[in-house]
């Protein structure tokens, strides 16, 4: 992935067009300043919010006063279809992947829009890395907010701080190998949240980890001091034998699996090329491996050895993901497709799925392996229908870079990070049921 962090995305990802809104917008409705509109903002958030019933009655998602603009909705984002320029480390990689991607049927609606709340504020580091949403039930997500780690209960619409790394954070607990001094000022690039457990990586190597269920932090690792020491992806899972572990994925083309039983670093593979992206299968015997280089490969978890190159996507992936089936997975790549895999005939992909703007940064499965979310870098989440081939898409269309996307445990909510400057957000869908009656009820 590139070294830099945000010098790109503020100079080619900014919603220019979206800021003339926005300043139109706040001249007549504010008369002030940025900084009192994010004041009144944070003291009405409850009025800036937008809920289903409103949507409903025709309020925009986002807030988005189109009525008042001298832009419509449409063609504002005809515009952004149009002008949008996607990240490539190979040229016109976009371009060339077109031809073999699946035609989709959309339209589909398999969840429906509930909740956003403009109050919860979810940002982005680094503009390739977009894991930074995760939630642990359909009330409980972990999002970075600057420098803090925030839980939004969408229960009862309250957030509050659980890591705070914008001065000196160290760990609470002693344990072998763990780095007493901690970190001052962790500029943190992804993010992992699972039970009870919460890992946060950073641009130098930082590892930070600490257990929701207690007070402080409980681990601090650098995983490496080479110049090159992004922490690109943290996948958290349980072993065979139930010991929590989590496997980093580093730009120093390092991956590496911690044992958070005893804190300890258990394995560590080299690859020829930074790691941006790494999935662990179900029955934990192959790590999918995604990074600098268009071929992916499949590697046996145990020794790091490769089973089978993954040839076809035509740049850089960073995402990767598993259907809970244990036989087919998916990658995401900056040539604007997600391909889908069969670990049974991996000579090709078996479909070629694209996006509208630019890459596929994250890739979701729901636990039950219905269906399978993929999120662009902005403006656009697709959901797909699983079980049937994949034939069938529910296009979630909003404006604003995508900081991560996740399905909750249950499968029953979906939660996406919006990052922008005023419409930055948290937005929530939840799975269409045909009980809809009983909503009333929750």
């Amino acid at each position: 992935m590139s070294h830099h962090q945000g010098d790109y995305m503020a100079d080619e990802y900014k919603m220019e067009d979206v800021d003339d809104l926005d300043e139109e917008f706040h001249d007549r409705e504010m008369g002030g300043p940025e900084s009192e509109v994010d004041v009144y903002d944070y003291l009405n958030s409850k009025t800036a919010d937008t809920s289903s019933a409103q949507a409903r009655r025709g309020k925009d998602i986002q807030g988005i006063p189109w009525d008042r603009l001298t832009i419509t909705r449409e063609k504002y984002r005809q515009t952004r279809v149009e002008q949008y320029k996607n990240y490539e480390n190979i040229p016109r990689s976009g371009d060339g992947s077109a031809k073999e991607c699946k035609v989709t049927k959309k339209g589909g609606l398999f969840y429906e829009f509930k909740h956003n709340a403009r109050s919860v504020k979810s940002t982005i580091l680094h503009f390739q890395l977009r894991n930074l949403v995760w939630a642990t039930s359909k009330h409980d997500v972990y999002l970075m907010s600057h420098f803090s780690v925030i839980h939004w209960s969408s229960l009862t619409c309250n957030m509050s701080e659980v890591l705070n790394v914008s001065g000196h954070v160290a760990p609470c607990e002693k344990h072998p190998g763990s780095l007493l001094e901690g970190f001052t000022q962790t500029q943190v690039s992804t993010l992992a949240v699972k039970d009870k457990l919460l890992v946060a990586g950073g641009f130098q190597g930082e590892l930070i980890c600490k257990y929701l269920d207690r007070p402080g932090v409980s681990f601090c690792s650098r995983i490496t001091y080479d110049d090159n020491a992004i922490t690109n992806a943290i996948e958290i899972y349980a072993s065979s034998s139930g010991a929590v572990h989590f496997i980093a994925s580093s730009n120093d083309c390092g991956v590496r699996d911690f044992d958070m039983e005893n804190f300890q670093l258990s394995k560590h593979f080299r690859f020829p090329w930074p790691v941006n992206h790494t999935s662990l299968s179900p029955d934990g015997k192959l790590l999918i491996i995604v990074g600098d280089n268009p071929n992916g490969m499949l590697v046996d978890s145990k020794t790091g050895k490769t089973v089978m190159p993954l040839c076809g996507h035509l740049d850089y992936s960073f995402a990767s993901a598993w259907n809970p089936d244990g036989v087919t997975f998916a990658t995401g790549n900056q040539d604007k497709t997600c391909r889908i895999w069969d670990a049974r005939y991996l000579s090709k992909s078996v479909a070629v799925l694209k996006g509208n703007l630019g890459a596929i940064r994250s890739i979701r499965y729901t636990s039950d392996g219905r269906f399978m979310a993929m999120a662009e870098p902005a403006d656009f989440v697709h959901v797909y229908d699983v079980k049937n081939g994949y034939e069938k898409e529910q296009e979630i269309d909003f404006f604003g870079e995508v900081s991560g996307i996740c399905f909750s445990p249950d499968t029953e909510s979906l939660f996406i990070g919006v990052w922008d400057r005023t419409y930055g957000s948290l937005m929530e869908y939840n799975r269409c049921r045909n009980y809809a009656y009983l909503d009333s009820l929750i």
